[in-house]
């Protein structure tokens, strides 16, 4: 089958390998589409020399359509996969949509989940134009928050309301403020700080991302220093999620993209032989919403 081979120097090219041989428990996917996220690029710094890639939407040898969550191996025409890491997808939904969803909706959902957004609340959300970002501004709006999103652009803004956003806070010449009940942080950073102290009494904080790295220690100071308001703290991954919470998660949003209350928002989609400037485009962080690998 082809697949995305990593060279020396981390240097991605299209080639052959041998189909994949399931183990036990596991079912093999003809992929149809797979996501490129950060996760992959972080993957690849790290001298990670699998195959990347850790979701695709394709179809099991009984016909159904599915996504497939799996270690690595995502760039490929055929993917071995847990049977308890397929999800069901509606026959009526374009397979890039749901890889656009895919993982970054289960993180999201998760998110606003474990917070328990209510309706009425006050929700920041960071680096809102991302692939996680953008779902969490529409599922947080969904439960009926008043949401505000935090990108880069003035037209990153305006693309951010039509999908749930009330305010918008550019970066690039702003900050925050206002003070929130829930703030959910895709980006991390030295700036984890000054939104720590932008929680109200009881407020709760949801780190589910880190693309702008690692804070600082100093950086979580205002926990204790405003302790009296009883802030709570969330470091959120999903490969710490048992399976049948994933599976509800996943439930959930298929409901939501069934009411019409939330969409997948795809940035660019490129061929599988162009995976090297789909994880370049990743790597840029000017991509709004999900990049998408598509077989030929």
């Amino acid at each position: 089958m082809k697949a995305v081979l990593v060279e020396p120097q981390q240097r991605l090219v299209l080639g052959e390998t041998p189909d994949p041989a399931p183990g036990p428990g596991q079912v093999v996917v003809k992929a149809e589409t797979a996501g490129v996220g950060y996760f992959d690029l972080m993957n690849l710094r790290n001298g990670v020399e699998s195959v990347p890639g850790v979701e695709v939407v394709g179809r099991v040898p009984d016909g159904r359509r599915v996504l497939a969550l799996i270690l690595s191996g995502g760039y490929a025409e055929q993917v071995a996969a847990d049977s308890d890491q397929l999800y069901p997808v509606p026959e009526n939904l374009d397979p890039a949509d749901v890889v656009a969803l895919g993982v970054n909706a289960m993180v999201a959902e998760r998110a606003v989940h474990r917070a328990a957004v209510a309706p009425g609340e006050r929700v920041l959300v960071r680096g809102a134009s991302g692939g996680i970002g953008v779902l969490a501004v529409q599922i947080a709006h969904a439960r009926g928050a008043e949401v505000t999103a935090v990108t880069s652009s003035a037209e990153y803004g305006e693309r951010l309301r039509t999908l749930g956003a009330a305010k918008i806070v550019d970066r690039t010449r702003e900050r925050p403020a206002e003070t929130y009940d829930v703030v959910i942080d895709t980006a991390a950073g030295p700036q984890v700080r000054e939104h720590l102290e932008l929680l109200r009494p009881n407020g709760r904080y949801v780190l589910c991302g880190g693309t702008a790295g690692v804070p600082e220690p100093a950086a979580f100071e205002p926990l204790m220093r405003d302790f009296h308001n009883s802030p709570t703290f969330f470091a959120f991954s999903l490969t710490s999620v048992p399976p049948e919470e994933r599976r509800e998660s996943w439930d959930r949003v298929l409901d939501l993209v069934a009411a019409g209350r939330l969409s997948a928002v795809r940035d660019q989609t490129f061929p599988l032989s162009e995976a090297a400037a789909a994880l370049q485009h990743v790597e840029h962080g000017k991509s709004f919403g999900k990049v998408v690998l598509l077989n030929e």
